[in-house]
């Protein structure tokens, strides 16, 4: 899904000095201990609030790192691993023209809907949240609900009444009784299913065998108080002049060149990105509640060949034998950083033969490394002369052996065409497992890597 506006004149920038210099871009950003703060997509941002996507970027990150940019108003920034839109309302808000590419098709979609202009009056969608409300209670008094269409995963997450009044909803709303803000109820329905659960959904799994008292009890009240959220965002919006912005999210996979074709080459003038991590967690998975509430899929089969397989490897269930041996042979091409991640690979194996149910992450490495160098190409492709490209990444240890993420990522870019200019540790990572003595003990950090084209 997209959503587009007009196209604006976009600035010439072509001296490099134009851009900020890595020193002014991070400073005065320091390495923290890790603890007393919250990363990832906030739960009570404007617009991040909508749905709290897993492993996200924080926005106060994101607003941090474009101001330092220090690039004209209008300028085009591009953002690869789009997720939930935080860098796109982010540059809205700055003013600022944006492209993102997300794999996930329903956070696509939701990516793209914070971007898109409104359908009409904000208050218009409260009106329709109240009617949807009044409509779903009295639907469930007079109709027994009926789950058998719904997934053992759907009827185990929620207490029946509260699943009859979630189920009404959705009916209406896939009915049309939302009429122009369709998505707008849909999300807000969506990201209700997680608050009023019955058993343990935290991210990333859920977890339907452990029973939890619902952080709220009753539906209605707070899939409005979801709605509220959104007309307070939207009343506010973005910047009154930014219809003259391009705004677009694409879903596509950033690795394929043609998910980049709406973007003319050339035309970008920054990059601020958080790609997905080598820390085995599953994307695809964590988002399977919704999915399967939704209907987008019915089975686990459906969400790994529709979600999981389209996105770059991260997680062992994604690794596969061929892949692996057709990445490694992709890398050689890297030079000497393909004898690194081939030391790290060996090294991992090691250690997958050493245990008996040995997880398969010398699969992941060289098949992820692959992934990251084909977005980096299409990446350098789309970016003008001298502008400048910050990656937050961290680095990882799989069974304790130790792969810098970062670096290898800065070496893989310097065969594609940029300059790697700084990398720089922000703060610590793995500290909620620090108690944890079976676990590795090597010291990890989530990382500002800086790129120049």
């Amino acid at each position: 899904m997209s959503t587009e506006h007009a196209l604006p004149h976009v600035p010439e920038v072509t001296p490099s000095d134009r851009y900020a210099q890595p020193s002014e871009l991070l400073s005065p950003l320091t390495p923290a201990s890790g603890r007393g703060r919250s990363h990832g997509t906030s739960s009570s941002a404007a617009f991040d609030r909508w749905f709290r996507y897993p492993a996200g970027f924080a926005s106060d990150y994101v607003s941090l790192l474009l101001r330092r940019l220090d690039i004209p108003t209008g300028s085009m920034i591009v953002d690869p691993f789009a997720g939930s839109g935080v860098t796109g309302t982010s540059a809205r808000e700055m003013k600022y023209s944006f492209f993102g590419i997300e794999a996930h098709p329903a956070i696509a979609e939701l990516a793209a809907l914070k971007l898109q202009p409104q359908p009409g009056d904000p208050g218009e969608l409260v009106k329709i949240a109240k009617h949807l409300a009044a409509r779903a209670e009295q639907g469930v008094k007079d109709v027994d609900p009926d789950f058998e269409k719904e997934t053992d995963l759907i009827q185990r997450s929620f207490t029946p009444q509260v699943l009859a009044q979630l189920v009404m909803l959705r009916d209406l709303i896939k009915g049309g009784e939302a009429g122009d803000w369709y998505l707008h109820a849909k999300w807000a329905l969506l990201s209700t299913l997680r608050d009023v659960a019955a058993v343990r959904v935290g991210w990333p799994y859920q977890n339907p065998t452990k029973a939890r008292k619902a952080r709220f009890s009753n539906v209605l009240t707070r899939f409005q108080q979801r709605i509220s959220w959104m007309r307070d965002d939207l009343d506010v919006d973005a910047p009154s002049d930014s219809e003259e912005l391009k705004l677009q999210v694409v879903h596509g996979d950033s690795t394929d060149q043609r998910s980049w074709e709406f973007l003319p080459s050339g035309s970008a003038h920054g990059c601020v990105s958080s790609p997905p991590y080598l820390n085995n967690f599953d994307y695809a998975d964590a988002t399977r509640l919704e999915m399967y509430f939704w209907g987008d899929v019915g089975s686990w089969a459906e969400l790994c060949a529709t979600i999981r397989s389209k996105m770059i490897t991260a997680t062992t269930q994604q690794s596969s034998v061929g892949a692996a041996a057709a990445a490694s042979e992709m890398l050689e091409s890297y030079g000497d950083v393909a004898k690194r991640i081939t030391d790290v690979t060996n090294d991992l194996k090691t250690e997958r033969l050493a245990r008996k149910r040995g997880k398969e992450y010398d699969r992941v490495v060289p098949d992820y490394f692959s992934a990251i160098g084909k977005v980096l190409t299409n990446l350098s492709s789309a970016m003008r002369p001298g502008a400048p490209v910050v990656w937050l990444i961290g680095d990882s240890a799989p069974y304790g052996v130790y792969v810098d993420t970062p670096s290898i990522i800065a070496e893989i870019a310097e065969h594609v065409g940029f300059t790697a200019e700084d990398d720089k540790p922000l703060r610590r990572r793995g500290q909620r497992w620090a108690q944890n003595t079976t676990r590795h003990q090597v010291e990890l950090s989530e990382r500002l890597l800086t790129l120049r084209r």
